[in-house]
């Protein structure tokens, strides 16, 4: 078999054949939310899917990309796809594929759908892996809702290079006649989306059209023609996680679920490396007393994000261990935190081919106006920072494949 784990070639054509050599699993699913966007696909999901299992419904979720373990990106019925399972899904796709061309997420993909089309469940949450129109994902002909998060600048190799063509990708997912949840978007991609759902007859959930989210005293207040919502805020940290939130309960409101389990998918709701502080492991022991942060954001609009997060945590000297992806815009992540740190630690993210050498990061970062370092590995970045400001909060940032290695690093 020809597999291209990094190379991305966006049809849908092989998708469609080893689904159909499989009897079409996709078409045996329990009712489907569809999630897109450029930031805030995962965390919308995990808050919708804690939402969900409040009441005790059973739900498949599939996300990419994983952090520590492949695992990670299959939930059946709420528990992460064992081994076994994993193992002997993967070769039946494998068997069913008879040696053609086949891409990594492809494959992977399929394996998902076919576990989640023979193992009951009451909903089945999916994740966009990129864009949306002719991404593996998008074969769902009649999902319940689908959701797009904000849009915003990244992947523009595939996806186009302003932000009416990335919208026009992530509209790709809407669905004629299907209800479709948006979050907060620039002018020029609401524009997209709305003729796009015009067209397919979707019944649009607006972010400050038909429903509202905002702050008050610690509390998140969600508004739209049902009524008002006063609820905790989101277990999640960050400003950017309050629009996420709304955009969850506008999903559970529309798949007809109650205040409770709004309620559930502030409180409940768990996604690793999305500002997360890591409280116990080997790389927090090593770290001490300095606290350590971990975040896999990688485009502008997430140094943008982060760095209003940082803003709003308690007073803290911050240092930051970066390492980035060639693909991505590293001037425009870096410009936003330029003022919110302290310093910032290069690194090149171990095993991955696609990494920025740490001497460009560290280039860019100083370019930011930001003090920069070139560090030789993970732990010597923490020794370093932690010896000269031992009350420091570490925050290790700039791409998943990064917090993966951090994730098994640290072993918690």
């Amino acid at each position: 078999m020809t597999l291209h784990p990094k190379v991305m070639d966006l049809v849908l054509d092989r998708v469609w054949r080893l689904l159909a050599a499989l009897d079409n699993p996709q078409d045996r699913l329990p009712p489907v939310i569809h999630v897109a966007g450029t930031n805030g696909k995962g965390s919308t999901q995990a808050m919708i899917r804690a939402g969900l299992e409040q009441s005790g419904a059973k739900v498949h979720a599939y996300t990419s990309p994983h952090l520590a373990r492949f695992h990670e990106r299959i939930r059946l019925a709420g528990d992460l796809i064992s081994e076994d399972a994993l193992t002997k899904v993967l070769d039946r796709c494998y068997a069913a594929n008879g040696g053609e061309p086949i891409t990594y997420f492809e494959i992977t993909t399929v394996a998902a759908l076919l576990a989640f089309a023979e193992t009951p469940a009451d909903y089945c949450l999916l994740e966009v892996g990129l864009g949306g129109r002719l991404d593996a994902t998008n074969v769902i002909s009649d999902p319940a809702v689908t959701i797009i998060t904000p849009v915003d600048l990244d992947h523009q190799q595939f996806l186009g290079d302003t932000l009416p063509q990335i919208a026009g990708e992530k509209a790709g997912i809407i669905k004629r006649g299907v209800p479709c949840v948006v979050g907060p978007q620039h002018n020029e991609s609401l524009d997209v989306i709305e003729a796009v759902a015009a067209r397919l007859q979707a019944p649009l959930a607006v972010y400050g059209q038909h429903w509202h989210v905002s702050t008050e005293r610690d509390r998140l207040i969600y508004q739209d023609e049902t009524g008002l919502l006063d609820l905790p805020m989101p277990a999640l940290p960050g400003a950017h996680q309050v629009m996420n939130a709304g955009g969850a309960i506008a999903a559970l409101r529309l798949l007809g679920r109650d205040d409770a389990a709004c309620e559930a998918a502030m409180t409940d709701v768990s996604w690793p490396a999305r500002m997360q502080h890591l409280r116990q492991g080997a790389l927090v022991d090593l770290a001490a007393p300095a606290e350590l942060w971990l975040d896999g954001g990688h485009n502008p609009a997430a140094g943008h994000a982060l760095a209003a997060t940082l803003r709003a945590q308690p007073p803290r000297p911050t240092h930051l261990i970066c390492g980035m992806l060639n693909t991505k815009d590293i001037s425009g992540y870096m410009a936003p935190l330029a003022d919110v740190a302290e310093s910032l630690h290069a690194l090149s993210i171990p095993g991955e081919q696609a990494t920025l050498p740490a001497e460009d990061t560290a280039a860019a970062a100083a370019a930011a106006g930001l003090p920069s370092y070139v560090a030789p590995d993970l732990r010597h970045a923490i020794v370093k920072i932690t010896q000269d400001t031992p009350n420091a909060r570490i925050l290790i940032c700039g791409s998943l494949y990064l917090a993966g290695h951090v994730m098994r690093e640290n072993g918690a």
